[in-house]
C-alpha cells in the first residue's frame, strides 16, 4: 500500500473516531477512550515487523578476494555481505532476503566458469551456489547475466533452488514471458503477541530493455524486452488477484528521474509512483541509496524513501546491505504496511571476518579462479596504468588497440576486406567508474598473467569488425568526445573537464587515425547519443597517414559486440558487421604470447586541441597516480579531493 492509501487510511479513521466521540457524554466518551486504547494496544500486538534485505551488483565477487591484484580485499565480497546478513537475521527473524542481479559476470571467476571450464548439465554455478549458502529467497536477472547467451543462461538457472526472476523479457515466438514474472511467497512471521501468522509477499523482477542493444548479438530474434515501469503496472494486478499482501520489486535498473520515457534504461524512480508497489531493491549504477540521489523529488534519505515508497540501492560488489523495514497491520485477511525505513549497513573493510558458508560454497570455483588467472602469458617492457586514460592517450588502452588490430588483420587476410584500411577502437574500461578511486588498472613492469589482462580488459566482450566511411568514423569519435565538459576559454575559475555522468567505457580511442579533441566547443551528442548541437564538431585536424581522411573512404574497425550491437553514433551506418565470436580478452592473450615481449607506450594518436589561455582546467584520479605523471604531460598534481579522489591539473596549451 503506498503512503498515500496509508494517509488516506489514517485520516478517515481519526475523523470517524472524533465524530464518534464528541457525540457521547462526558464519561462515555472517557470509558469509550480507555476501551479504545486498550484495543489498540491489542491491535499493536497483531501487527508483524517485516524485514527485507537486498543485494545487488556482486558481479561474481563472492569471496574477500580481488583476482585482478590476486590478493584478499576486505573491501569486497559477498562473504563479507553474509556478515551483515547474519547480524540483521538475528535482529528480526521476520526476514526475507533477495539479490537484484548481475551475479554471474564480472570476475574471472564468472569468465572461468562460462568459457574455461563451462559448466555441465546438473553443475550449479557458483553464484547460486554462494546464495544458496545464505538462505536468499530470491534473485532477478541483470543486463550482466545475458553477456554469455540464452542457453548458458538456462544451464545456470536450471539447478537455482530458489526463484529466478524477471518479468520484462519475452520469448520472440510465443509473446509469452522467457522467464518467471513473479513469485508469491508465503512467508511464516511472528506477530507481537508471539503467534505465527502467514503473510503473502509479492515478488516481481524486472531488467533494463537496453540488453537488446547491448546484446542484440544473444538476443535477437529471440525474446524482446518490454518497457519496465509498464510491465510491474500491468503484472500488479494479477499479483493482488494471487494474494499478494505486499509487494517487493527488484528493479535492475538505475534510479532515473522524475520524467518516465517509454523504452529507457533507469526507472526505479517511476516505480516508487506506481499504485501497490511497497518497496524496491535496485541497482546497476553501482550507487547508494539512501545516499545518493537526494536532488531528486520527494526523496527522504532519513526515512529512505522516495515518493513514500523504501528503496535501497546497495552499491556493488557486496559492499552495503540494503535493509527496508516493514510495520504490518492486519486488515481484515490482507496486511496494510503502516510504517516503512529503509537503510544502507556497509561491510567491515578493516576485518577479515566473513561467512564462512558463503567461502565453502565457492570454494572449488575460486581456487581453479586464483590458479587459471596466474598463468602468465608475457613481459611487458614498462608499467601499464589507466589513471590519465581520460586526459591522454593510455598505454592501457593501446594494448588492447594493438591486439584487436593484430587480431582482426590476421582473420581478415585474404578476404574480400584484407585491403581496407583497418581502425581499431578501444575505452578505458577502469578509470575511476562510477565513483570508485580504487577502480584503476595499475600492471607493474615484468611478467604479465592473465589476472593481468583480465585487469585491462574486465568486460566478457566478443571480437567484432565494421565497415564504415570515414565519416562515420568522425561521428564516433564526436560521441566519445562527449566524455568532456565545455571549457571557456575566456573563464578564470576552476574548470572540471571530465563529464562523471559520462561512462567511461563509452569514451573510444580509435587507433589508426590522428585527432584533437577541442573541448571549448560544446558537446555534439549527450551521452544517449541523442543530437544536441548539431553544428557543434569537437573533432578537429582528423587524418589518416598524415593525410585529412577521405569522408568516403572505406575503413574496418576492429571492436566489440557491446559498440557493434550498439546505438552509436556513426557505428550504426555500418555496413558490414564482421563477427569473430572471439573473446575480446582471449584475443589479447594471444596477442601477447606471439608477441612474448610488448611495449605500452602510446603512440599519441589524439591529444586535445591547444588553448591559447591560461586556464585553470582539473579533473581527478587516484592519489595513488601523483608520482606516476608522465613527463612533459602538463599534468600537475594539485591535492586531495572528496571520495578518497584526488584533484589534478592540465595545461591544454
Amino acid at each position: 500500500m503506498t503512503i498515500y492509501n496509508k494517509a488516506a487510511m489514517t485520516l478517515a479513521a481519526l475523523v470517524l473516531t472524533a465524530s464518534s466521540l464528541s457525540a457521547l457524554p462526558a464519561q462515555a466518551a472517557n470509558d469509550t477512550s480507555a476501551k479504545a486504547v486498550q484495543q489498540n494496544k491489542g491491535q499493536e500486538k497483531k501487527e508483524v515487523s517485516l524485514r527485507i534485505l537486498g543485494t545487488s551488483d556482486l558481479h561474481t565477487n563472492f569471496v574477500n578476494y580481488d583476482y585482478y591484484q590476486d590478493k584478499v580485499s576486505n573491501s569486497l565480497g559477498l562473504a563479507k555481505t553474509g556478515v551483515l546478513i547474519e547480524q540483521a537475521r538475528k535482529e528480526n527473524q521476520n526476514t526475507l532476503l533477495f539479490d537484484n542481479g548481475d551475479l554471474i559476470q564480472g570476475t574471472p571467476l564468472g569468465s572461468y566458469s562460462a568459457n574455461v571450464d563451462p559448466l555441465e548439465d546438473g553443475e550449479k554455478h557458483p553464484a547460486y551456489a554462494a546464495l544458496e549458502a545464505l538462505n536468499f529467497d530470491g534473485t532477478t536477472l541483470g543486463n550482466h547475466e545475458f553477456n554469455y547467451g540464452l542457453d548458458y543462461l538456462d544451464e545456470v538457472m536450471d539447478d537455482a533452488e530458489f526463484p529466478v526472476l524477471n518479468a520484462n523479457v519475452y520469448d520472440a515466438k510465443t509473446k509469452q514471458n522467457r522467464f518467471t514474472p513473479y513469485e508469491i511467497i508465503d512467508k511464516e512471521v511472528v506477530d507481537g503477541r508471539g503467534k505465527k501468522v502467514t503473510v503473502q509477499v509479492g515478488v516481481i523482477g524486472v531488467v533494463a530493455p537496453h540488453i537488446m542493444k547491448w546484446d542484440r548479438a544473444n538476443l535477437e530474434g529471440k525474446v524482446y524486452a518490454e518497457d519496465a515501469v509498464q510491465t510491474v503496472e500491468k503484472f500488479l494486478p494479477k499479483m493482488e488477484k494471487d494474494g499478494a499482501d505486499i509487494v517487493v520489486v527488484l528493479s535492475h535498473s538505475g534510479m532515473g528521474d522524475a520524467v518516465h520515457e517509454v523504452g529507457e534504461e533507469d526507472i526505479t524512480y517511476q516505480l516508487t509512483k506506481l499504485k501497490g508497489v511497497d518497496a524496491i531493491i535496485t541497482g546497476h549504477n553501482h550507487q547508494t541509496f539512501p545516499g545518493k540521489y537526494k536532488d531528486l523529488p520527494n526523496v527522504n534519505t532519513e526515512q529512505g524513501t522516495i515518493n513514500g515508497t523504501p528503496v535501497v540501492m546497495p552499491g556493488k560488489f557486496g559492499s552495503h546491505l540494503g535493509v527496508i523495514d516493514l510495520q504490518l497491520a492486519p486488515h481484515g485477511q490482507d496486511w496494510n504496511v503502516i510504517k516503512e525505513k529503509a537503510a544502507l549497513r556497509e561491510i567491515n573493510k578493516t576485518t577479515n571476518e566473513v561467512s564462512e558458508e558463503v567461502v565453502e560454497a565457492v570454494k572449488e570455483a575460486h581456487e581453479a579462479t586464483i590458479e587459471y588467472v596466474r598463468q602468465p602469458v608475457a613481459e611487458t617492457t614498462a608499467p601499464i596504468n589507466s589513471y590519465f586514460s581520460l586526459v591522454k592517450d593510455d598505454p592501457s588502452v593501446q594494448i588492447v588497440n594493438n591486439a584487436q588490430t593484430w587480431y582482426v588483420k590476421n582473420k581478415v587476410a585474404g578476404t574480400a576486406n584484407a585491403d581496407l584500411p583497418l581502425l581499431s577502437a578501444a575505452a578505458p574500461f577502469k578509470a575511476g567508474t562510477r565513483d570508485d578511486s580504487s577502480y584503476y588498472t595499475n600492471i607493474a613492469k615484468g611478467t604479465i598473467a592473465i589476472k593481468n589482462v583480465a585487469d585491462l580488459y574486465v568486460f566478457d566482450n566478443t571480437v567484432f569488425a565494421l565497415k564504415m566511411k570515414g565519416a562515420d568514423v568522425k561521428e564516433w569519435l564526436e560521441m566519445s568526445a562527449g566524455q568532456f565538459l565545455q571549457v571557456d576559454p575566456s573563464a578564470t575559475g576552476e574548470q572540471p573537464l571530465i563529464d562523471t555522468e559520462y561512462r567511461t567505457y563509452n569514451f573510444d580511442v580509435i587507433d589508426g587515425v590522428e585527432y584533437e579533441i577541442d573541448v571549448t566547443q560544446p558537446a555534439k551528442y549527450d551521452n544517449d547519443g541523442k543530437v544536441v548541437n548539431a553544428s557543434a564538431s569537437r573533432i578537429k585536424n582528423l587524418t589518416f597517414n598524415g593525410a585529412p581522411i577521405d569522408l568516403n573512404q572505406e575503413f574496418l574497425v576492429a571492436t566489440n559486440n557491446y559498440r557493434a550491437s550498439g546505438s552509436f553514433p556513426g557505428v550504426v551506418n555500418a555496413t558490414e558487421k564482421l563477427d569473430f565470436a572471439y573473446e575480446n580478452r582471449q584475443a589479447i592473450i594471444d596477442y601477447m604470447v606471439e608477441e612474448k615481449t610488448i611495449n605500452p607506450t602510446a603512440d599519441g594518436n589524439w591529444d586535445f586541441a591547444p588553448v591559447t589561455a591560461d586556464l585553470n582546467v582539473t579533473f581527478e584520479s587516484s592519489p595513488d597516480a601523483q608520482n606516476l605523471i608522465p613527463a612533459d604531460s602538463g599534468i600537475t598534481y594539485i591535492g586531495a579531493s572528496t571520495g578518497g579522489f584526488a584533484k589534478y591539473g592540465i595545461d591544454l596549451k
